[in-house]
């Protein structure tokens, strides 16, 4: 397996991984998950935001739950968020849609990732490309991205 920008950039923090690959045609959550062979609890999206004072947030949180940017807005400390649109993802984050990674964005964003990881002993993100994840401890994860834990769930 080719190794992705955020996988030289783990090795190079000395963060243990393990990556998995699955069908890059997989664009569901919870497909991946299954195909993974793990709960879609422990398997994590990356949401790219705009806030309201013109910086960009990154949210971390289980493909089997939603964004809820009130609550996005009150952890990164800014009035309100709205998604990036898609055609901003690639230019502002080096990644696609279906392929993006918290670790080895083109700028590091203040990031935030949902509490309910620390409940995993490990959890998976995408590696940087479509059909590639990265298992990995959330809190080695936190390190690797500078982030903070914070309820991020629409509930």
């Amino acid at each position: 397996m080719e190794k992705t920008n955020a996988m030289r950039i783990l090795d190079s923090l000395g963060i243990g991984y393990t990556a998995r690959e699955y069908s890059a045609e997989l664009t569901d959550g919870q497909q991946v998950a299954a195909a993974l062979g793990a709960e879609p609890d422990r398997v994590f999206k990356t949401l790219v935001t705009e806030g309201s004072d013109g910086g960009h947030y990154v949210f971390v949180l289980p493909v089997s739950g939603t964004l809820d940017l009130k609550a996005a807005a009150r952890a990164a400390g800014v009035r309100s968020l709205a998604m990036l649109p898609q055609k901003k993802l690639f230019p502002l984050t080096g990644y696609v849609h279906g392929g993006c990674s918290p670790v080895g964005m083109k700028k590091r964003f203040p990031t935030f990732v949902e509490e309910t990881a620390q409940l995993f002993d490990m959890i998976f993100c995408s590696a940087g490309r479509r059909g590639c994840n990265v298992e990995l401890p959330p809190d080695d994860l936190l390190a690797a991205v500078g982030g903070k834990y914070a309820p991020l769930l629409l509930l």
